[in-house]
């Protein structure tokens, strides 16, 4: 049991499937490794240990008289604490939030929990998912920061704590944190997964990501999650693909280097950006140089409108009793949204 935290959630699934893996003795070896590394890592916020062990005894029941529930049957996943679920806190990782306990799941977590997926808890956001940061450090060099805001779900799956995790995008939160911490972090178009259940910074700019150890576990979670959602109005109705079978046959992709950026990087980093593109074309990528249009700095001025205004919008209710209980960041983020007329 030893090496069973190493599992990525589809070898684990095969597995399970297969009959040569139980899902307790998996969920066992993962909260072994919380254990021994989540004291130096500080990604769970809230373990929900005895109910998940209580439902791995149930999928392991299901499993053996070949009952499945799904793709992830028996696979255990942790949710960025700004992901419903019922009866645990959502916190958000901040002060106004701490005693939130919503009753009905997150429609992204209710459809992994219905393909077999274990919740096995709650890990870090920054405050809010912006600005301000979460205690979680990164599992390859604690004096490093893991990135945010989805902090936990990174850290998580990269120190082997969950081969799953649900996080969330505004506007680099997924692939950020999974870049640091050395992860797959997905970021599908917006819509692509039902947002609702979810606290928002930015409903209109909010992505549902998923953070795994390889790419064709995020398609196995992806084709679960994907799907329009009548309690998301902005859900996307186009019907999901066979993420699986695409993964399953790859075409070259296209990748570009922002020259600009890298000659700003240590030399260290520019060394390791090149030696990465070299591997990238050895692949059979095509890489090449690109220089953003001038619009792009107008996307990212419009785009830090919106979500302060978004923000300001969502928070109204609790911010004028609580305004002091809001960490720094998000607070003056609040302010500044507070005064953006709806016309601009």
């Amino acid at each position: 049991m030893a090496d069973l935290h190493e599992l990525g959630a589809v070898e684990a699934a095969r597995r399970i499937r297969a009959g040569g893996l139980s899902p307790v003795d998996l969920l066992m070896a993962c909260l072994k490794r919380i254990e021994a590394v989540d004291p130096v890592v500080k990604a769970w916020v809230h373990l929900d240990r005895e109910a998940a062990v209580r439902v791995a005894e149930q999928r392991e029941v299901e499993a053996r008289a070949q009952r499945l529930l799904g793709a992830l049957h028996g696979v255990p996943l942790a949710l960025k604490d700004i992901f419903d679920a019922a009866g645990l806190p959502t916190t958000a990782g901040a002060g106004p939030f701490a005693h939130r306990r919503p009753a009905h799941d997150a429609t992204s977590v209710a459809r992994l929990r219905a393909a077999g997926g274990i919740v096995l808890g709650k890990v870090t956001t920054t405050a809010f998912a912006f600005l301000d940061p979460s205690p979680t450090r990164n599992p390859w060099n604690p004096e490093h920061t893991p990135g945010g805001s989805s902090s936990g779900p990174a850290a998580a799956v990269a120190a082997r704590m969950a081969p799953l995790a649900l996080g969330s995008q505004t506007v680099g939160s997924v692939l950020r944190p999974a870049a640091y911490c050395g992860v797959v972090g997905f970021k599908p178009s917006h819509g692509r997964i039902s947002a609702a259940g979810v606290v928002p910074l930015a409903w209109s700019l909010d992505h549902v990501g998923i953070f795994a150890r390889t790419v064709e576990d995020c398609a196995l979670a992806l084709g679960l999650l994907a799907g329009f959602d009548v309690a998301d109005p902005l859900s996307s109705s186009a019907a999901p693909d066979d993420y699986l079978a695409a993964v399953a046959h790859p075409v070259a992709p296209r990748l570009g280097i922002l020259r600009w950026l890298v000659e700003r990087a240590t030399s260290e980093m520019a060394t390791h950006v090149e030696a990465v593109a070299r591997a990238f074309r050895s692949a059979g990528a095509l890489v090449s140089d690109v220089e953003p249009p001038p619009s792009c700095a107008r996307i990212h001025e419009a785009g830090n409108t919106v979500a302060r205004a978004e923000a300001a919008a969502y928070h109204a209710p609790l911010f004028e009793k609580h305004a002091n209980e809001y960490p720094p960041k998000i607070r003056e983020a609040i302010q500044q949204g507070r005064t953006i007329p709806a016309v601009d």
